[in-house]
This record gives structure tokens, sequence and C-alpha cells, in this order.
């Protein structure tokens, strides 16, 4: 089983590297660029749209393996994390040539989180550290909701300097792979090692200084399916719902503590901006490359709590 992860691992960072590579020519001839402006932390024209290749990776990759995990998951409800999935990259990708309107990409990431939790369920309950086990009850359906939403959006808007968004996914993704192991889920495995690689073949274009961005495409798509996989396996186990947020914590931590903060500030939490913490990090004078290896030991943080969990409730 070992070498066929390793395997995996393998294909998946080559045909995301080869992919990447490609839309980044056909980017860079004009047709998707990203131009600087007063809120921007880049200072020349950049391809972007660089994340359709972990979309097509990803997807292609899970559908290939889902005969091997259907002790685990149904053709019916991969399909709706699938649908779900792919119509949050379809509008993001349109976002990324053409700027569409928040109330468009709002309908869309609405729309895949209620597919998502029609076909698995909302959470019931949550299990953390010394209380045990609470019961959600009906709050359970609009927390569902609130989680897939604001992490598919949390990723979007933590996307604003080179590296930080895929070494994320690349951090998290090899968390639910080791998870994966420890909890006998090839499952999660699988698609964790999808996430990861494909996100780390985009990384060699994108580490900094970046040859090409990620796009809405790329952020949204991880962010959604970071959510939808602590949805999944906390059918079985509670303790998956902290799991999952501790997997991508600096990400909503930074994202929640920005909006309350402009929020407390009687300021347009919609309007574009740069204030959160780690645009304020770099804005201070830190280099993306510093900011981004900052967040990624943060990460690893939240790795090594998630896995403590699942251990010591063993």
């Amino acid at each position: 089983m070992l070498l066929s992860y390793i395997l995996i691992a393998i294909s998946t960072f080559t045909l995301a590297c080869l992919i990447v590579a490609g839309i980044r020519r056909w980017a860079g001839r004009g047709r998707m660029l990203d131009i600087p402006n007063e809120r921007s932390s880049h200072v020349r024209p950049t391809p972007r749209g660089g994340g359709l290749a972990i979309v097509v990776v990803t997807l292609a990759g899970s559908w290939l393996i889902l005969p091997f995990v259907r002790s685990e998951i149904t053709v019916w409800q991969w399909l709706a994390y699938s649908a779900g999935a792919l119509l949050i990259a379809g509008v993001s990708w349109l976002d990324d040539l053409r700027s569409l309107s928040t109330r468009v990409r709002f309908a869309a990431h609405l729309t895949g989180a209620l597919v998502v939790c029609l076909a698995f369920g909302a959470w019931k309950g949550i299990t953390l550290p010394g209380l045990g086990n609470v019961n959600l009850g009906l709050w359970g359906w609009p927390l569902t909701l609130v989680w897939i939403v604001g992490l598919t959006n949390a990723y979007n808007f933590m996307d604003g300097i080179d590296g930080i968004a895929g070494a994320q996914a690349v951090v998290a993704g090899m968390g639910w792979a080791l998870i994966g192991i420890i909890v006998s889920s090839p499952l999660l495995c699988i698609v964790g090692i999808l996430l990861a690689f494909s996100s780390l073949g985009f990384l060699g274009h994108n580490w900094p200084s970046a040859k090409i961005f990620m796009g809405d495409v790329g952020s949204a798509f991880l962010g959604f399916s970071f959510a939808v996989l602590p949805i999944i396996a906390a059918r079985s186990d509670p303790r998956f719902v902290l799991v999952g947020l501790l997997l991508v914590w600096p990400f909503a931590f930074d994202t929640a503590y920005t909006f309350i903060r402009r929020l407390c500030r009687r300021e347009n939490v919609f309007a574009a901006h740069r204030s959160h913490l780690y645009q304020r990090l770099v804005i201070a004078g830190l280099s993306h490359r510093t900011v981004t290896l900052l967040y990624i030991f943060l990460a690893l943080g939240g790795v090594f709590l998630a896995i403590n969990i699942l251990i010591i409730g063993d």
C-alpha cells in the first residue's frame, strides 16, 4: 500500500508541474494576467490561473481511485463533492478571467455547500478537549454551511502573497494523508496526497518570487476541499471536526481575526483591503518568503496537535 501511495504522489506532482507550465505559457500571452494595483503585493504583471492544475489533477485522480475506496464512500456522494467543487472552481475561473459580482460567487459557494451537506449530512457533534462530545443538534446544519462557505472564502482571502496558499495546501494535505494512515482510511490518505502533491507541483512555479499565481480557481477549490474532508470523516468520529480546523488553523484564524477586527471598527467587511495579518507583516517589511515560512511553521503545529488528538483519543 505504501508503494501505491508513493506512486500516486510522484504521478500527481509531475502531472501538476506540467499542467501549470502549460497554463503559465498560455496565460503569459496576455490571456490572464494579474495587473498590479494599490492593493497588490506584486509589482509586475504576472500570469494567474495556475490553480486550475490542482483542480484537474485532484478531481481526475480521485475518480481513478474511487473503486478502491468504495467501502468508505458511495459514487453518488463523491459525485456531490465533485459537482460542488466544479461549480465553485468554474465560477472562480470565470472570476479570474473577468471579475464577477460578490453575489454570484457567494451563490456558487452556498450551492456547493448545500450539495455536500445533502450528500453527507451536517455535523451532529464536536469533540472538544476537556468537554468531551458536544451535541450540536439543529445548530449542526448552519455551522456546517458556515464552515464550508467560510473556509472557501478564507482560502481565497489568504492567497495574497507568493507561496502561502500552495504551502498551506501541502501541509494540510500531508496532514490528512498521515491521518488517513493512522485511522486506516485510504480515502482520506489518497485525497490528502492528491491535494498536497498537486499543490506542491504548483508551488514549484509559485514559490517566491512567483512566476504564476494560483487564482481564485485554485484557492476556492482548496478551501472547499479542505472544508469537506472533516465533514466526510466526522460521520464516524466527531473528533474530526476539530482536527479539520487544526489542519488549516492559520488561515482560519487570520481570516476570523481580521473579519472581527474590521467589523468592530465599523469598516465595510466586503470591501477589498490589505489588513490581514500576513499582509500587515509584508507591509511591515518582511519578505513573502519569510511570511510564507512562518505560516508553514504554524500549520505544522496544527498538524502535530491534530494527530495528537487522534492518538490520545485512542
